[in-house]
């Protein structure tokens, strides 16, 4: 039997990221991105937006991230993708249903693409609370980052060991495996299918 881990000692020019960050409440979600990228830095990514590594789409809040999320995992372009928002309580009811909605769209990208695509949505009462997840006190995108990091290179070694030859062989359908050399324009998501790889 094996043991499976996610280690931070592969070499780091192999990986791919993308960061999906919401607007709305770009005060927080600025400070989370830039933990997340001093992470992804000091771990030896190169996070120029116009390098090869590492690529960035904003989106207007939170809701809209899962969806953008989705598109991006379909290329098969990427080792993990982090999402990034920030959705704080007001007077309504409105809180309940999008971080709901968000947390779910999350994870259902990750179980339909086989891509680790790690959750970065700070949902919290009060502005304040926020921002001490954001850098006051600590910051969160550093943890996302860091946790982007280890999937990757877990769900690298998971695919190693059990190529899609082995899932066919035993007649069990598998998530579909992020491909690096898949190369997709990412100026034209409309050519992309509906349908997992």
């Amino acid at each position: 039997m094996a043991t499976f881990e996610g280690t931070f000692t592969q070499d780091p020019s192999l990986l791919r990221f993308a960061i999906v960050i919401g607007r709305f409440n770009d005060l927080v979600t600025g400070k989370l991105l830039s933990g997340c990228q001093d992470c992804l830095k000091r771990h030896g990514i190169n996070i120029d937006p116009n390098g090869t590594q590492v690529d960035y789409a904003w989106v207007p809040g939170s809701f809209e991230v899962p969806l953008v999320a989705r598109q991006l995992a379909l290329s098969g372009r990427y080792n993990a993708i982090i999402c990034l928002g920030a959705v704080i309580r007001g007077q309504t009811p409105h809180f309940d249903y999008v971080c709901a909605e968000v947390t779910k769209g999350i994870a259902a990208v990750s179980f339909q693409t086989g891509v680790p695509v790690i959750l970065g949505i700070l949902t919290t009462d009060t502005m304040q609370q926020a921002l001490e997840r954001a850098g006051i006190k600590s910051n969160l995108g550093w943890n996302y980052a860091l946790n982007a990091l280890e999937m990757a290179s877990l769900m690298g070694q998971i695919q190693q060991q059990f190529p899609l030859s082995t899932y066919a062989e035993h007649n069990i359908t598998a998530l579909p495996v992020s491909s690096n050399n898949n190369q997709v324009n990412l100026e034209s998501f409309s050519e992309l299918s509906d349908e997992p790889q």
